[in-house]
């Protein structure tokens, strides 16, 4: 291409620019060299109004040169190339292998189209791994019912290539079906110091505790190889602590789980979400994203677990003559942290009651997730010897539970505990739905022992830990990944969060509403559904730690529908 040499370029405030640019090089400021010609500026000679007229063209653009100091002169091309970068940030897929033969599959197994029972396979030709192994609830109508399990079926079929268990974080909902899965096939358990211990207090508990040989504690932010498998734990934040999302590598491509999560700027601990992390893997390219749709319906943000501690504040110092007794979720070890501080701070003792309760705030103090005075701890049949304002108590029921220790106070029916008019009750928890009833419930007895009940009337008592909408597109602007499958939660929050995924650039036929069962073959090319594999549940009797035959719970809901007794 011919040079250009000696352009001039006049403006009546600007001195004359005379470069040699070469043309055919218009790229070298954007690839960072340095350009080769050399300038001089003429600082004396400056141009007349009759001599600016003569040089524009009709367009009245001054003539510029393909560059100067190294910068492109044309804005259009600049514009143009610009354009080019973004699409590029945005749609790292062409990073991915096109070439390769090789594909992975995923197959839930439970946590579809329904809250909890979450437990996922993901598999190569010669290679699986099973992502957390959770419990849901049972409905009214499973009489004798406590909890549901997945059906293990399909991991009974492919049991010999399954390279280990992957733990994202030690919800019951992820974790609650670890001792019925182990009591009949065992491998390899991964994950983080918490929900380990949490799966080897049910290990102790079902007599299984030589299966602890098995626990792999991992380091986040360190792959680590099982199977066919590259694994890795990205810190992120949700209502209990030391919970991960997981990038999964393999010679198809990169998958990346976010297990249940929020995206908390300022949590308890200090530990945000590890946005650096997940944004890494983006721009190398991912082929494909599960991710939370609890709270797809949620607009703006989740807010802060912080955000409870004003509200505790304010209740703790107008209670400064009764007992506080506080109810949440007994995984939730920062909400009862930030109660016990707070109590602390107005000179309380500290009791906890309720079996749950004892268990996970002695499992987080001992491994030194949270760090408490022990001497400032006392039990239940202590509470009566000190007053009423030195005593706060930690306790279960915020579900209102029947057999759980805050309605067996309320009813009068605790060894030690029973509520008196100048209580005040923070149930800080929201009813998980279908336990509308029940929560309804136990406030009532509550308030008919003449307690104060802080509960919705207080709208910081209790924050989610699922992402709201705008949390949910920053994770999909983070990861942007090939191909996107909404899980966790009922079917119309996944199908909310796949619009949510096309609004934040997915293509709309890249995005698949799976169904517990339905395995999904995805590679770079394409993502398609395979086949359906047998899933149900499981019902269990959890005070024999025993299975419930499927007649007999039928049997069970005719004799309560059509039976009658003599």
């Amino acid at each position: 291409m011919e040079e250009i040499k000696e352009v001039t370029v006049t403006t009546t405030e600007t001195a004359q620019v005379i470069e040699t640019v070469d043309s055919s090089n218009e790229l070298n400021a954007i690839d960072g060299k340095k350009p080769q010609n050399r300038k001089k500026y003429n600082n004396n000679k400056k141009p007349t109004n009759n001599n600016n007229r003569e040089r524009k063209p009709q367009n009245n653009q001054a003539k510029l040169p393909a560059k100067i100091d190294g910068f492109i002169t044309d804005l259009k091309k600049a514009y143009e190339i610009n354009e080019k970068i973004h699409k590029d940030r945005l749609n790292p897929h062409y990073k991915l292998n096109l070439n390769t033969s090789a594909k992975m599959r995923i197959t839930p197994l439970g946590g579809l189209n329904e809250i909890g029972g979450n437990m996922m396979v993901c598999e190569t030709e010669n290679s699986a791994i099973i992502v957390d192994v959770g419990m849901s609830f049972p409905d009214e109508d499973m009489h004798g019912v406590d909890i549901l399990i997945p059906d293990f079926s399909y991991i009974r079929e492919i049991k010999d290539k399954i390279a280990g268990v992957v733990i994202t974080h030690g919800h019951e909902d992820h974790i609650g079906a670890m001792p019925y899965l182990f009591k009949e096939m065992q491998f390899p358990i991964y994950g983080t110091s918490l929900p380990l211990e949490m799966i080897g207090s049910k290990f102790d508990e079902h007599k299984m505790r030589e299966h602890r040989k098995l626990f792999r504690p991992i380091q986040k932010r360190t792959p680590v190889k099982i199977g066919e498998f590259e694994v890795e734990w990205m810190h992120i934040t949700h209502s209990i602590i030391d919970s991960s999302a997981i990038a999964v590598t393999t010679e198809a491509g990169t998958w990346i789980h976010t297990g249940d999560f929020k995206i908390d700027h300022t949590p308890v601990d200090g530990f945000p979400t590890d946005i650096h992390r997940l944004a890494h893997y983006g721009e190398k390219g991912v082929l494909v994203l599960t991710s939370d749709s609890t709270n797809s319906h949620a607009p703006g943000f989740t807010k802060s677990e912080k955000s409870v501690y004003p509200t505790f504040e304010r209740l703790f110092a107008s209670s400064q003559n009764g007992r506080v007794i506080m109810s949440t979720f007994s995984s939730n070890i920062h909400r009862v942290a930030q109660a016990i501080e707070v109590a602390l701070k107005y000179g309380r003792k500290i009791c906890v009651i309720g079996r749950s309760m004892e268990k996970n705030l002695e499992i987080a103090m001992s491994l030194g997730y949270i760090k408490f005075p022990r001497d400032q701890f006392i039990e239940a049949h202590e509470v009566n010897k000190y007053d009423d304002k030195e005593v706060l108590i930690v306790t279960t029921g915020s579900q209102g539970e029947s057999m759980s220790a805050l309605y067996r106070m309320a009813i009068h029916e605790h060894r030690h505990i029973k509520i008196k008019p100048t209580d005040q009750i923070i149930l800080s928890a929201k009813a998980i739905p279908g336990n509308e009833a029940s929560v309804s419930g136990i406030i009532n007895h509550l308030l008919k022992a003449g307690a104060q009940v802080a509960y919705q009337d207080f709208a910081d008592i209790h924050v989610s830990g699922h992402a709201a909408q705008e949390e949910q597109k920053l994770m999909l602007r983070l990861v942007k990944p090939k191909f996107f499958l909404p899980v966790h939660g009922e079917y119309n929050h996944a199908l909310k969060h796949g619009k949510t995924g096309v609004d934040c650039g997915v293509l709309e036929r890249n995005v698949y509403i799976m169904s517990d069962g339905e395995q999904v073959e995805v590679c770079p090319k394409y993502l398609k559904k395979v086949k359906t594999v047998k899933t149900g549940k499981v019902y269990i009797d959890n005070q024999l730690n025993h299975k419930i035959a499927d007649d007999i719970v039928i049997d069970r809901q005719t004799m309560a529908k059509e039976g009658i007794g003599i």
